[in-house]
């Protein structure tokens, strides 16, 4: 088990700009830091971070926390995991005390996973590099390769013993459980209870996600035997989803920030050749044809890719169907092709840095240009080919969300394909048509099954939960202001030299915590809402043991539902930034009142509402057969209470109108 020691001084050394900058692009909005939301699909920024308050918080997930949370949402790191992967990215020393059987026998099965994972990329490449068969076989492949010592470390390259369960018997010996070898798709168990390696006799490149974490292999066969696939991937897993991984993505994520682009290629040695060579923003779609989920992965980190094609016209017709999914996520695309005969592994190996850094820029045109010219070859003189081929780069370019940018493209085909824009358009017209029409009746579909729902009766609902919003405000003013000292004002019934009983004023120097404790202890007021509840009584006993509110050392306490609750009140300011309102000349109202009048405001608030609820209650419990002096008793108890209304609003020094 970790430390307290070395927890809090992670804490204090870890800066959540910098951590979440590792997986997300971020821009700076003022004093804060915003991007796309690495949690859903989406084109217009939702997800804030603050350096100031080391918090972050994704407004169209809802999720929302410390530097440690993110890791865990992110990455799907326990606590601990993600404790570590901190304590490493800033060389702080890890002390653990002793862990019990227990503990070890409560790790789960997705831990168990990936432990499996990493002791065989460590077994693998022991093998490469430190048996005479590994060295023999695979070192020398990847020699032949032209992989240096460093890139064969770097990439974690490995080999797998020709021997059929080499592997097993190894992670077996040490203490590994076949079940796990089995699930994460290693060791392949048969109905009569033999097991073999399902990697035998393969080198093998480990599959990293985006924090660096081993989720699987693919592992290349080096024998000219036909009954065996040359590549060979892990099976999915739950750690394994070979549909969300981009290989290369670990290495790769600072370069396609730092150069706001990615260079997407084929195979694993087209990207570790390419990283040798110097060109480090570059990834490989991982053994599967281009996915959404890839793209998105991209999309966190840049908006723009270049494809990277070899000299293979074949293989270029089928590659480029991907570009259509890369625009409909609103990407920037770009295509270089290499000579013929070549690839990108075989061009980076044979030219100098600056030959291939001139080739990808001066090589690399929109996509537009490069399916024209693409299929122009094909069509040639043929006009039924070349309308076909108009209309394959018309539904290319619907495909994009931007209607400029659709504009821009119908121009330019217009110009390359020689023909009237007015028709493209129409062309282009007709086929979103046909978009909006099939959502159109899927959306009527959703609507009849809502329909349906509506129809049950419903219960009635107030247009504004206003206790909520009055419950939420406490919590913000604890959480902002708690610790701060104001000057609250206090109205004191005194006599005077005439002996009459007058208000006077006193002002008094009070934390916030305090004010706000005092106050609904006064009234013997609870917070209704059970969230709320628990986080204020949290925050209570926070105030009375520490001096000042350290909001690291607060969030640290916290469950997920709390941390979420707390994170998306904290940075509610935040949220008007992402609009950027000042640019459309509509100026956003901050708190610029002092701490006092808006706790004061607030705390009357809430009595206002519970006073104007009481009597709402005392007015539908009269019954009309009730006596004369119960009815007297009523009358004067409302207006005992409307008294105390018009006495609370006076104190506030404005008149406030009811809420019921």
């Amino acid at each position: 088990m970790i430390t307290r020691e070395t927890i809090d001084k992670v804490f204090e050394t870890a800066r959540v700009e910098e951590v979440i900058g590792d997986f997300v692009q971020l821009k700076r909005a003022g004093s804060n830091y915003k991007g796309l939301s690495p949690f859903s699909d989406e084109r217009s920024p939702s997800f804030m971070v603050s350096p100031v308050k080391q918090i972050w918080k994704d407004f169209s997930s809802g999720k929302g926390g410390s530097v440690v949370t993110f890791l865990m949402e992110h990455e799907h790191f326990t606590y601990p995991e993600a404790i570590r992967f901190l304590a490493n990215k800033y060389n702080i020393e890890i002390v653990e005390t002793e862990v019990s059987q227990e503990d070890k026998a409560e790790a789960n099965e997705k831990e168990s996973l990936y432990l499996v994972s990493e002791f065989a990329k460590s077994y693998f490449t022991d093998t490469l590099l430190n048996t005479e068969e590994g060295k023999a076989i695979g070192l020398s492949y990847f020699k032949e390769r032209g992989f240096t010592n460093d890139t064969i470390a770097k990439f974690g390259l490995g080999y797998s013993p020709e021997t059929w369960d080499a592997f097993t018997k190894e992670a077996l010996s040490k203490g590994y459980q076949l079940e796990f070898l089995e699930k994460v798709g290693l060791t392949i168990v048969r109905e009569d209870g033999k097991h073999f390696d399902r990697f035998k006799g393969r080198v093998m490149f480990p599959i990293q996600s985006l924090s660096g974490r081993n989720l699987g292999f693919g592992g290349r066969i080096l024998t000219n035997d036909k009954k065996a696939a040359k590549y060979l991937n892990s099976p999915e897993s739950d750690i394994y989803h070979k549909s969300k991984v981009l290989y290369g993505i670990f290495h790769a994520k600072q370069a396609i920030a730092k150069q706001n682009n990615c260079y997407l290629v084929e195979g694993y040695t087209d990207v570790i050749q390419l990283h040798q060579a110097g060109v480090e923003n570059v990834v490989a779609s991982s053994g599967t044809a281009l996915t959404p989920d890839q793209i998105r992965l991209i999309n966190r980190l840049t908006k723009n890719i270049t494809v990277l094609f070899d000299g293979d016209a074949a293989g270029l017709r089928a590659s480029v169907r991907g570009i259509d999914l890369i625009l409909e996520e609103g990407m920037n695309v770009k295509v270089c092709t290499f000579p013929d005969g070549e690839d990108p592994d075989s061009f980076a190996k044979n030219n100098s840095y600056e030959d291939l850094v001139n080739h990808l820029e001066n090589n690399s045109k929109d996509f537009i240009q490069f399916k024209a010219s693409l299929l122009m070859d094909e069509a040639k003189n043929d006009p039924i080919k070349k309308a076909d081929l108009i209309r394959d780069m018309v539904v290319s370019i619907s495909k994009i969300p931007d209607s400029i940018k659709r504009q821009i493209y119908i121009q330019e085909t217009s110009r390359i394909m020689d023909i009237s824009e007015q028709i493209l358009l129409n062309t282009l017209a007709q086929l979103v048509q046909k978009d909006i029409s099939e959502a159109g009746k899927k959306l009527k579909q959703e609507y009849k099954a809502l329909e349906v729902v509506k129809s049950e009766p419903q219960s009635p609902q107030e247009k504004v939960n206003i206790v909520y919003e009055l419950e939420r405000k406490i919590i913000e003013m604890l959480l902002l202001y708690g610790s701060q000292e104001a000057d609250f004002d206090d109205f004191i019934l005194k006599a005077n030299e005439e002996g009459e009983m007058i208000e006077e004023k006193e002002t008094s120097k009070v934390r916030v915590h305090q004010r706000i404790y005092l106050s609904l202890q006064e009234d013997e007021v609870e917070l209704a809402n059970p969230l709320f509840k628990e986080i204020y009584n949290d925050l209570i006993a926070y105030y009375n043991q520490n001096d000042e509110f350290n909001i690291e050392q607060y969030l640290m306490q916290l469950s997920a539902e709390h941390s979420e609750m707390v994170t998306d009140i904290l940075m509610m300011e935040e949220r008007e930034l992402l609009h950027n309102w000042e640019a459309k000349q509509i100026y956003v109202k901050t708190k610029d009142q002092n701490v006092s009048q808006y706790v004061s405001e607030t705390i009357v608030s809430l009595r206002e509402y519970l006073i104007n609820k009481l009597i709402m209650d005392l007015m539908n419990s009269y019954s009309s057969n009730a006596e004369e002096n119960d009815l007297e008793e009523l009358k004067a108890t409302i207006n005992d209470y409307n008294k105390l209304k018009v006495n609370l609003t006076n104190k506030i020094g404005r008149i406030r109108s009811t809420y019921l």
